[in-house]
């Protein structure tokens, strides 16, 4: 883009001038923190951290962080994932900790620049490597941006935060029903019909689809293939679609069917799984369950797998530490009072109520985050200045 073409008041300017990566990095045996960032703890919807691990659970040297920073994914950046730090931490290398030169950019504006279509397909198109494209620094910090002056970049940012208030306010609400769905599942032990409910393992109520497919052999290649990172945490909702050979898949991957439950193995406590509504084939990190229909339904079984019970269950029962795995062996151990059918039918009907007003939610969230992306395009994309 040249000079002449932007706005008054407006330059281009390298990323390297305008913020630094801080390059700390900490073995997490010696962190003074309790807080320990993977990337699989942020969430492509928000700026804000909601979850994150222990120094203890990991091993090797991390990368240390303050708050204000930006943890920002380089690696798979086509996935958009980064967070501003509300505390001290330490996080995964396969991020960047990028903090603002004040001077240049303002810290509250920052996060936008780097959430922007303009700066994220750039980082896309200077990731190296076919499996887990990454960024390196060393090209990132040359590459030319439009830099607005730092009173526009105090307003634009102001507009973006009041949209991200907006979001956080959905997500809360969220939040609030997520905790009902527990409640309401917690109180079924109360029911008077559950004293006809007989303890279950929960293995017996379903398949576990076996048999690896080569993902890079047609027809595969074309289908839709899931990882833990396309689903959303809680919600049994998928974030995204891709295809195995949109992803370069080249290892063993499992089919699923519509109507299996796929449900993600390794890290229990993200709590991923969803009802299948196609047919496609999911990584090796999930199990594609299928329900017997004269044992379970598959909205119930969704239910038990995304809940707090099960969860627990899973976390004491987990190999590994570094990324905790649930096996065959210690999922078939789950044990449950299970409901009759008509009573999983009646179950089920108070779930997707709840279901429906998160889905109405998640939607509205939608569209105030789309909103939010089209200011962030008139404001900073170059097509607009």
């Amino acid at each position: 883009m040249s000079t002449q073409s932007l706005k008054p008041g407006w330059k281009m300017v390298k990323f390297g001038d305008i913020a630094q990566n801080v390059a700390v990095r900490v073995d997490p045996a010696d962190a003074k923190t309790d807080v320990y960032v993977g990337l699989e703890h942020l969430d492509p919807s928000t700026l804000h951290l909601r979850q994150w691990g222990h120094p203890s659970d990991v091993t090797g040297q991390k990368l240390a962080f303050k708050r204000g920073d930006v943890i920002f994914g380089r690696r798979r950046a086509y996935q958009r994932k980064l967070a501003v730090a509300e505390f001290d931490g330490i996080c995964s290398a396969h991020a960047m900790v990028v903090r603002a030169k004040p001077k240049m950019i303002l810290p509250d504006f920052l996060p936008f620049f780097l959430q922007s279509d303009m700066f994220m397909d750039r980082a896309i198109e200077i990731s190296v490597g076919s499996l887990s494209p990454t960024i390196n620094w060393k090209t990132l910090k040359v590459q030319e941006f439009p830099l607005p002056p730092i009173d526009e970049q105090k307003r634009i940012a102001e507009i973006l935060w009041a949209a991200d208030e907006a979001l956080e306010q959905f997500s809360n609400a969220s939040e609030k029903l997520q905790q009902t769905r527990e409640t309401y599942l917690r109180g079924l032990s109360s029911n008077g019909a559950a004293k006809k409910w007989k303890v279950t393992k929960l293995s017996k109520c379903f398949e576990i689809v076996s048999g690896q497919v080569d993902p890079k052999e047609e027809p595969y290649r074309s289908m839709p293939l899931v990882a833990p990172n396309h689903i959303e945490q809680n919600t049994g909702r998928l974030i995204c679609i891709e295809t195995a050979r949109e992803q370069n898949a080249i290892s063993g991957k499992y089919l699923f069917q519509s109507g299996d439950v796929v449900y993600s193995k390794i890290r229990p406590n993200l709590r991923k799984a969803f009802i299948a509504e196609f047919d496609g084939l999911c990584s090796a990190d999930m199990y594609a369950l299928r329900p017997l229909p004269d044992r379970i339904m598959t909205r119930f079984l969704l239910s038990i797998l995304l809940g707090e019970h099960f969860t627990s269950f899973a976390l004491t029962r987990c190999v590994r530490t570094g990324i905790p795995k649930l096996n065959r062996q210690e999922l078939s151990e789950y044990e449950l009072p299970l409901p009759t059918i008509e009573d999983q039918k009646q179950i089920s009907s108070h779930l997707e109520a709840i279901d429906a007003e998160e889905q109405n939610l998640i939607r509205h969230r939608d569209e105030v985050l789309e909103l939010k992306r089209q200011i962030s395009r008139e404001y900073l994309e170059t097509d607009h200045v």
